[in-house]
């Protein structure tokens, strides 16, 4: 370690993928993951193994140590590993002695393929010597790396047509067929080799990671390794506990349905007084379901190594999961984009997968989930994008404060934008003030940040009048002249009275404890107007002065 601090010295200067800090004492964990996050995209751009950070050297390139203890070395660490994303640290701290001065050598790995190394939420780089924000040229050039290289058309030397499944080409010819009515002639002679290049599973006769994953033998996963083709079924109960699981391997052509038969699509009844609601539904629309897996399968970046998750849970939560970042960046660009993603992941898979049916490209997949949520008078589809993974959360019943739903076949004017910030609102989301200002200017929402509730005038043109009361909840006025009415017929109370009497009528939007904030928050206002008095731990009117 010691040649290689001789030779990072004698680079002569800073570089993209090289910093010196002095450092003597401490160094803010702050800015320490800024320059993590730097040093780990410049390595990445630059086709580092890695990037270095040295503690211990001044700006002339001399040693004046430093005395940062192993304690702190572990705070980084866990700093690092708590506020990167993808979670990462650096790949090794040494700690070298150079005449009698401790020099620390922070080796940090570079970013991996198409997808950047942030630091609480942002991407930083270097400008030469400089730390700043990455530039946008360097941001995409870092996103299209996987793009440029499809893993999904690289064929198998060793691999034959005798390593797909027989009953996985015929189900892929019936689904070709399907997708394709007028070349139902010239399909009946094709043999199997042709078939598989027409539908673009294998490229002139040669077997891809495609084919595999779509239309191989079990056994024959080996060849896309260490890819996986696995998708995991969980059953989890309300608690979050496993109950049941089971592997589905390729082919996933037909596995796809045997993963959709795993899940218990159990009937949702509406609740009777709710008589716009048709009586039953199905929790889990089929459509849904199927976009949702078929596209963990099209969008899975198989060069991480993972699976295919599908968890379900009991109480009526669905989640899919696939590796790999989101490559639209946002799901509300794809809603407000009325066009096709122009780039993809695995083009080729997708390419095969339109040709057999699993999915379009025309860019209504996700849209037509949110709205067959949206008819339903369910959540929408909740989209999390970190950690490297996208993860797709699909609620299969009514929150209660779900107004949006109802509104959403009014006839009054909503874009599927203001649909979503409601959608928000009644699974008690935050919202940013400029979503406020939108849901207040067409006084859709009632309240005070962070606890919004449906406003009145959704509750009236939709008929849940009952429930609006219920989230909206009794104002202060009414909250105090029970207190004073509760205090005139009882003469004294304790606070834990209030509650008790008044817990249950304030906003359902409050938790227990603002509930209970409230409750003090009225006695301490009832004071200041002399209306009622402490005595010790009971509260009383206020005498009369005389």
């Amino acid at each position: 370690m010691i040649d290689t601090l001789e030779r990072l010295l004698a680079e002569g200067m800073e570089t993209e993928v090289l910093e010196f800090k002095t450092a003597e004492r401490t160094f803010q964990a702050d800015k320490l993951g800024k320059y993590f996050s730097a040093l780990s995209n410049e390595a990445n751009l630059a086709n580092k193994s890695c990037a270095w950070l040295i503690f211990g050297v001044n700006d002339d390139r001399g040693i004046v140590g430093t005395q940062i203890t192993d304690q702190t070395l572990n705070e980084y660490k866990r700093e690092i590993a708590n506020s990167t994303s993808p979670t990462s640290n650096f790949i090794k701290i040494y700690r070298v002695d150079v005449k009698d001065k401790q020099v620390l050598m922070f080796q940090i790995p570079p970013a991996s393929k198409g997808v950047l190394t942030s630091w609480k939420s942002h991407y930083y780089g270097r400008d030469g010597e400089s730390l700043g924000a990455l530039n946008i040229e360097e941001l995409e050039r870092i996103i299209r790396q996987n793009i440029a290289f499809d893993w999904s058309a690289k064929t198998i030397d060793n691999a034959t047509i005798e390593d797909l499944s027989a009953e996985a080409i015929v189900l892929a010819r019936e689904q070709f067929l399907t997708k394709n009515p007028n070349l139902a002639t010239e399909i009946n002679l094709w043999n199997n080799a042709k078939f598989l290049d027409k539908s673009k599973v294998t490229i002139k006769g040669k077997i891809t990671n495609t084919a595999i994953l779509l239309l191989g033998e079990p056994e024959s996963e080996h060849f896309i390794n260490p890819a996986v083709a696995k998708i995991t079924w969980i059953l989890k109960d309300k608690d979050n506990l496993e109950k049941d699981y089971e592997h589905f391997s390729c082919p996933l052509l037909a596995n796809i349905d045997n993963v959709y038969a795993k899940i218990r699509n159990l009937k949702y009844r509406y609740l009777p007084e709710e008589t716009l609601f048709p009586e039953q539904t199905n929790q889990f629309d089929p459509y849904i379901i199927r976009e949702a897996l078929n596209n963990c399968i099209a969008h899975q970046d198989y060069t991480l190594g993972g699976k295919i998750n599908v968890v379900e849970r009991e109480d009526g939560i669905l989640t899919f999961i696939n590796s790999g970042g989101f490559i639209p960046e946002s799901i509300e660009k794809v809603l407000e984009v009325d066009a096709p993603e122009t780039c993809y992941r695995n083009p080729f898979l997708a390419d095969a997968m339109v040709g057999l049916g699993m999915i379009d490209t025309i860019g209504s997949g996700i849209k037509k989930m949110f709205k067959l949520q949206e008819d339903k008078f369910f959540p929408l589809p909740i989209y999390n994008l970190g950690d490297n993974k996208v993860k797709v959360k699909i609620i299969g019943k009514v929150l209660d404060v779900n107004y949006a739903r109802r509104l959403a076949q009014s006839k009054n004017d909503l874009t599927l934008q203001e649909i979503i910030l409601l959608d928000k609102v009644a699974k008690h989301l935050p919202l940013l003030n400029t979503e406020v200002k939108v849901l207040r200017r067409k006084k859709l929402i009632e309240g005070r940040k962070p606890n919004f509730h449906i406003s009145s005038f959704i509750a009236e043109s939709t008929g849940g009048k009952s429930v609006y009361i219920k989230h909206k909840g009794i104002d202060n006025d009414y909250c105090q002249k029970m207190i004073l009415d509760f205090l005139k017929k009882f003469k004294n109370g304790r606070r834990q009275d209030f509650e008790e009497m008044l817990l249950d009528k304030l906003p359902d939007v409050l938790n227990k404890q603002q509930k209970r904030n409230k409750v003090r928050n009225n006695l301490q206002s009832l004071k200041k107007q002399k209306l009622i008095e402490p005595y010790g731990k009971l509260w009383k009117m206020s005498k009369p002065k005389s």
